[in-house]
């Protein structure tokens, strides 16, 4: 039981790392640019760290996680649909 549980300890932290990497690569495009900048990347790392996290939180039966991970999905998400409409309106 000791190593499943260490398993998802890493998982978690795992989550954590993904999570906080979002920082790391907005702020690398944002020192770049010389200004703030949001790199579609930012929200690529966001999803897998909240996945990865929720993952973790259902497993761990806390409910608080859960919930505020499982709403931040949904943000998002929603934010690579408007990045990908403004694209398509680019484009066009």
């Amino acid at each position: 039981m000791l190593i499943f549980d260490n398993y998802w300890l890493l998982i978690g932290f795992f989550g954590q790392f993904m999570f906080f990497m979002r920082f790391i690569i907005q702020w690398i495009y944002s020192e770049r640019a010389g200004r703030s900048v949001i790199p579609i990347y930012f929200w690529y790392f966001s999803i897998a760290g909240a996945i990865i996290i929720l993952t973790y939180a259902i497993h761990i039966k806390d409910p608080v996680f859960t919930l505020g991970q499982g709403l931040a999905l949904i943000i998002y998400f929603r934010n690579l649909a408007l990045i990908k409409k403004e694209a398509r309106k680019g484009s066009s």
